[in-house]
């Protein structure tokens, strides 16, 4: 029998998850017409906060919802098919908190916690632009007297705009990489929108500017990408933006669907009386329901293999470490396979329609943007070969250092 505390417990996560389509389409409306406007989703936000959903990953006993991973993502996908924007700029956040449910407890981390019961958004940055290969760490955290000070130039500050603190990867004095969370209120901390890329627009994903900011000597830790729990992470970014993905494909669907039954019509060959009654539109919708159904049906199936990692890093079992393994492959395969899939959607959606589907009142071409610049985050040639010297020689260089590949 049931403890008061997990029946209520369970049936907050419930509640949760079943007011998350409700949820998914407030923060949607009028998405179309605010990314062609690029509109910053700060309301969303607001609305997300209310949700209690940031905080599905911790367990029940740390008063959080106790959420598997399959219910993360379903989750993420879920609100990308309406707003992929804010989908995508809690990734952060959703990588802090895996990373807090799989580490030892420590006053820094219980910190953090009790941030997160407090219902407060977590953003950041790690990489920089101008340095010789992408990853590479210039910021420098320097001693200043019993604390730190730090100035530098962060970029790819996802969401960290809508957020209440910034997890900052940096280097102390002797090359050690460390993390320093602190309030993006702080004086000397500027976030700027000044993120360019084609799509993705609304995420916040431009600079983070440190002038000299000070952070306290407990608002600094080692970071370890490569222990288990830093690995596990990594694959967990990676199919967060797969998730997203596949949270778009659903709107190519549906808004494939709109449009033919509110504005499409046959082709002046067409012996169909409307568009909705013509074969080829009729094959056309059909080929995006079976691609946004495969892509779906991989990103479940991805999230039970992170999932039977994370449960094995926090029982410290030991097949964990084989575990961690085939979630980064897992995950690779499953980013390669999504994106062909996910692109073609993007490009076949026009197919629905005639000249009059590129109209800008419709803003169909963010969907293909917006997947384009998703997968461009990481070379998808290099995980090819990644896995392919797996396959064939056993290698698991790339897959058990922890880094982003």
């Amino acid at each position: 029998m049931n403890a008061p505390s997990e029946i209520t417990a369970t049936s907050q996560l419930d509640a949760a998850l079943a007011a998350l389509p409700a949820l998914a389409k407030e923060l949607g409306r009028d998405g179309a017409a605010r990314e062609a406007r690029r509109e910053l989703p700060f309301d969303g936000f607001a609305l997300f906060r209310k949700s209690g959903l940031g905080l599905l990953r911790l367990p029940v006993e740390w008063g959080g919802l106790g959420g598997s991973l399959p219910e993360l993502f379903q989750v993420i996908a879920t609100l990308a098919a309406e707003e992929s924007n804010i989908a995508h700029a809690l990734r952060i956040h959703f990588d802090l908190t895996e990373s807090l449910l799989l580490s030892p407890r420590s006053a820094f981390n219980d910190t953090q916690i009790q941030r997160l019961l407090d219902g407060a958004i977590f953003g950041g940055a790690s990489t920089e632009r101008g340095t010789s290969r992408p990853g590479e760490i210039g910021t420098i955290l320097r001693r200043d007297g019993d604390e730190y000070r730090v100035t530098g130039k962060k970029y790819y500050s996802t969401g960290t705009a809508f957020s209440d603190y910034a997890r900052i990867n940096v280097q102390d004095e002797k090359n050690n990489n460390v993390v320093a969370i602190i309030p993006v209120t702080r004086a000397g901390v500027q976030i700027l929108d000044d993120w360019d890329g084609m799509g993705q627009r609304m995420t916040a994903s431009g600079s983070l500017v440190l002038d000299n900011v000070q952070v306290h000597a407990n608002e600094v830790v080692p970071r370890g990408a490569s222990t288990l729990a830093g690995r596990h992470g990594g694959a967990l970014r990676q199919l967060h933006l797969v998730a997203v993905a596949a949270g778009i494909v659903r709107n190519i669907l549906a808004d494939a669907e709109n449009y033919v039954l509110k504005h499409g019509r046959p082709v002046l060959h067409s012996p169909a009386a409307s568009a909705r009654e013509d074969h080829f539109i009729q094959q056309v919708v059909g080929d995006l329901a079976a691609h946004s159904h495969a892509i779906d049906a991989l990103v479940e199936q991805n999230a039970r293999v992170l999932d039977r990692s994370a449960n094995a890093i926090r029982a410290q079992a030991d097949n964990a470490e084989e575990l961690v393994l085939q979630g980064a492959l897992a995950t690779a395969k499953t980013q390669l396979v999504v994106s062909k899939l996910a692109l073609h959607a993007g490009e076949r959606l026009f197919e629905a329609g005639g000249a009059s589907a590129t109209s800008r009142v419709h803003n169909f071409d963010r969907h293909w943007r917006n997947l384009r610049t998703i997968f461009s985050h990481n070379p998808l040639l290099h995980k090819a070969r990644v896995i392919g010297g797996y396959q064939l020689n056993g290698d698991t260089t790339h897959l058990t250092e922890g880094r982003v590949f």
